[in-house]
């Protein structure tokens, strides 16, 4: 009988997921034309991340940092190079395959919060279970219980105006969380918000983290990143190095 021949990707995304590996990145490239310019945004950039890790990545403007979140958000496409996620070989897949893979593998939380404004905060958590054809009893209950993860029951009723903005990131986290997600990816995640209340944010994140969450934390500012257990130091589209801290 002849053997149905296996693809090397799908192989070699089996084998990270085995090893525990949510984020592998092989000789990642992001290229813009801009007139007669080639602007290499990612320039060659490997990166393993292995589940239950919490890593920054730190770099000035210009440096690549937020072209490098949104490929490994699935948020954009690379110009060549591989990239895994949770084993799955993403790479080449098209816009609606990017998607699914997007609202099932990936929390994001932003710094603008991206709330629904004239939805409760109960409803701004359910919207990816809405999206992943959830039951409405079951997406209820799992909202309830992201939002009780960020010690925001009580104002699940209330809308993104009559909430705080501390109040307005834990609910865009409960929201990122509300998938079970393998990975937790945060943009400039304190950027709106005072210092205290940024300090309240960063401690929910390392809650969350010894929880057994993967967290990728994307800032500019050197305080923030020094909460992660790592970080990836991104200099004119690279990795210019790459360092544990705890």
């Amino acid at each position: 009988m002849a053997q149905t021949a296996v693809d090397p990707l799908v192989q070699r995304g089996e084998q990270l997921r085995r090893e525990g590996i949510v984020i592998r990145s092989y000789e990642l490239r992001k290229t813009y034309i801009m007139g007669d310019q080639e602007i290499n945004a990612v320039n060659g950039v490997d990166v393993q991340i292995t589940k239950g890790e919490y890593v920054a990545i730190m770099g000035p403007s210009g440096s690549g940092k937020s072209t490098l979140m949104n490929l490994i958000g699935c948020l954009d496409t690379a110009s060549s190079g591989e990239y895994f996620i949770n084993g799955y070989p993403v790479s080449n897949l098209t816009d609606d395959e990017l998607a699914r893979i997007r609202n099932k593998e990936i929390g994001f939380v932003f710094q603008t919060f991206n709330l629904l404004p004239r939805a409760t905060a109960l409803h701004n958590v359910e919207l990816p279970l809405i999206y992943g054809g959830i039951p409405a009893d079951v997406r209820i209950e799992r909202a309830k219980g992201a939002l009780r993860a960020v010690d925001l029951e009580a104002r699940m009723y209330h809308k993104p105006n009559e909430l705080s903005g501390g109040q307005r990131q834990r609910v865009a986290i409960a929201r990122a969380l509300v998938n079970n997600p393998s990975i937790l990816l945060a943009d400039e995640p304190t950027g709106a918000l005072d210092t205290a209340t940024g300090v309240e944010i960063m401690a929910l994140f390392e809650r969350l983290h010894q929880q057994g969450n993967t967290i990728i934390l994307v800032t500019h500012e050197h305080d923030i990143a020094m909460h992660a257990h790592r970080v990836i130091h991104v200099r004119d589209g690279k990795v210019e190095r790459d360092e544990k801290i705890k």
